[in-house]
C-alpha cells in the first residue's frame, strides 16, 4: 500500500456516456481502478460503500448540481480529493467549489496526460492528509535503537541472530520468559531494518479485552459501536510500511487469531463497520512467553496463525542462563537510575555477588526493578547487602535438609510463589501477572481462591 508506484481508485462522475466510457477505459488501460456513475445520487451511494482516493465530478449533472454532490461526498468521506471537471462558463462556480473543498478544477475536454497529473498531485495531496490523520491515532517509541547490554556468548549470539533476521523483511516471532526483554529485541529488529524510518507500532496483547484489541489493531467506523463517535484507524493503518508489534501473541482470543491470520495472508483488513478494505504492508513481530506448540495442542492456539508468524523464530536466553551479563546489567542500571536521581551510588563487591548469584526468576525486568529499589533507599554512596530487598537475599538461602522438609501441596507451594512475587512488586498485581507469566484475570482468580480457602479454614 505505501509503493510509490501505486495507482488512485477513482470515482468519475458525469452523464456524459461517451467522455464517461472513453475516459473509464483509458484510465483502466493506464492502471487505475475506476468506478463510473452518471448522476449525483448513484455517485454518493457508491462513495458510501466504496471509498475512493480522488474523485472526479462533472459540475454539471441532471438530477443534482455538482456544489450538492461535492458537499455530501466531503461529509461522507472529508479525506478523499474531488477535482472538478467543468465545462464553459462554469469556472466562477468551479472556484466556488475549490473554497468548499475541491482539490483542483479542470477545463472538458482535457488531454489525458494533463488529467492523469493533476489526479497525481491529488492523490499525493490525500496521501499525506491520510497520514496525518493516521499518525494522530497512532503509537510511537521514541527510542528506536535500544540500550542491550551484555558480552556474555549467549548475548552475542543473540545480537548475531537479531543482525541477521533484521536483514530481511520475514515475520519473526520472538519466544521468551517475562522480563527477558522481548520488546527491546523487537525494537532493535527494526531500528536495523530496512523499515528502521518507518513506524514501529507495540499494541500488548494480553492488557487489552477482545473488543477493545479489535478496535485497536483494526480500526473502527463512526457507529460501529456504542460510544464510536469518530473514525479511528487501527494499528495496522498506523504501522503501514513499518513494523508492528505483537506483544504476548499467544494472550489473543480464536477471533483475535482468525482476523490476523486473515491479514498476515492478504494484507487486507477492514475497520469494524466498515465495508472497505485497506492494504497495508506491515512486518509482523509478534512475541510470546507461552509454549505455542502446547496451546496448538490443546487447541487454544491456530496451527496455521503460528507458521505464519513463526517462518522466523528468535529465542532470547534466560537472565539465569547469561549469568555472565549480571554484572555488567547491573552497572548499567546503576548508572541510569543515578542519572535520573541525581545521585552517585555504587554497587559493593558483596552486594554485587549476592544479585550474580540469585536466580532472577522475573529475569531483566525483576533486575531493574531491585535496582531501582536500591538506588533509591540506599542512604550511602554504596549499596551494600542490606539495601538489597530481603526477597533476593532470602533467594540464596541454603536449601533446609531433606529431613527438615515442610511437607507441602502443589497447590499450598503455588500459594506461596504467587504471594512472594505479589510481595516482591509490592501489591502490583499488573506486575505480578507479568513476573508470574500470566493473565491479570488468571491472577485475581488465584486471589480470590486463597481468599476463599482462608475465610473456609
Amino acid at each position: 500500500m505505501s509503493g510509490e508506484n501505486q495507482k488512485a481508485r477513482l470515482l468519475l462522475i458525469d452523464d456524459d456516456d461517451t467522455f464517461r466510457q472513453v475516459m473509464s477505459s483509458e484510465l483502466t488501460r493506464r492502471g487505475y481502478t475506476v468506478t463510473v456513475a452518471a448522476t449525483g445520487e448513484e455517485a454518493l451511494k457508491l462513495a458510501s460503500s466504496n471509498e475512493a482516493d480522488v474523485t472526479l465530478l462533472d459540475l454539471r449533472l441532471p438530477d443534482m448540481d455538482g456544489i450538492q454532490v461535492l458537499t455530501r461526498l466531503r461529509e461522507q468521506n472529508p479525506a478523499t480529493g474531488v477535482v472538478l471537471l467543468t465545462g464553459h462558463g462554469t469556472i466562477d462556480t468551479a472556484v466556488q467549489a475549490m473554497r468548499l473543498g475541491a482539490f483542483d478544477y479542470l477545463e472538458k475536454p482535457c488531454p489525458i496526460e494533463k488529467l492523469e497529473m493533476t489526479i497525481h498531485k491529488t492523490y499525493e495531496h490525500v496521501r499525506l492528509v491520510r497520514r496525518q490523520a493516521v499518525l494522530e491515532d497512532g503509537y510511537s517509541v521514541s527510542n528506536l535503537e535500544p540500550d542491550l547490554v551484555g558480552s556474555s556468548p549467549e548475548f552475542r549470539k543473540l545480537l548475531a541472530n537479531v543482525d541477521r533476521f533484521a536483514k530481511t523483511d520475514t515475520n519473526t516471532l520472538i519466544l521468551g520468559e517475562t522480563g527477558v526483554g522481548k520488546e527491546v529485541v523487537a525494537t532493535l529488529l527494526h531500528s536495523r531494518s530496512q523499515r528502521s524510518e518507518a513506524p514501529f507500532v507495540v499494541v500488548d496483547c494480553a492488557a487489552l479485552h477482545e473488543e477493545l484489541l479489535q478496535s485497536e489493531l483494526f480500526g473502527h467506523e463512526r457507529g460501529a459501536f456504542t460510544g464510536a463517535s469518530r473514525k479511528k484507524h487501527g494499528l495496522f493503518e498506523v504501522a503501514n510500511s513499518g513494523t508492528l508489534f505483537l506483544d504476548e501473541v499467544g494472550d489473543t482470543s480464536p477471533d483475535i487469531q482468525a482476523k490476523l491470520l486473515r491479514v498476515l495472508e492478504t494484507s487486507r483488513f477492514r475497520h469494524l463497520g466498515g465495508t472497505t478494505e485497506i492494504e497495508v504492508d506491515v512486518r509482523i513481530v509478534a512475541a510470546t512467553n507461552r509454549d505455542l506448540r502446547k496451546a496448538i495442542a490443546r487447541g487454544h492456539f491456530r496451527e496455521d496463525l503460528f507458521y505464519r508468524l513463526a517462518t522466523l523464530t528468535l529465542k532470547i536466553p534466560p537472565l539465569r542462563e547469561r549469568s555472565g551479563d549480571i554484572r555488567e546489567l547491573a552497572e548499567h542500571f546503576t548508572a541510569q537510575f543515578n542519572l535520573r536521581y541525581s545521585s552517585s551510588k555504587s554497587i559493593s563487591l558483596e552486594a554485587m555477588d549476592i544479585l550474580v548469584q540469585y536466580g532472577w526468576p522475573g529475569n531483566i525486568r525483576e533486575l531493574i526493578h531491585v535496582i531501582q529499589q536500591a538506588v533509591v533507599l540506599c542512604d550511602q554512596d554504596e549499596i551494600g547487602i542490606a539495601d538489597i530487598p530481603e526477597s533476593v537475599r532470602r533467594g540464596l538461602q541454603p536449601a533446609t535438609a531433606p529431613d527438615e522438609l515442610e511437607v507441602a501441596t502443589l497447590e499450598e507451594l503455588e500459594r506461596r510463589h504467587v504471594m512472594s512475587v505479589l510481595g516482591r512488586v509490592e501489591g502490583n498485581r499488573a506486575g505480578a501477572a507479568r513476573l508470574l507469566g500470566i493473565s491479570e484475570r488468571n491472577l485475581y482468580r488465584l486471589l480470590n481462591k486463597y481468599k476463599d480457602a482462608h475465610d473456609d479454614s
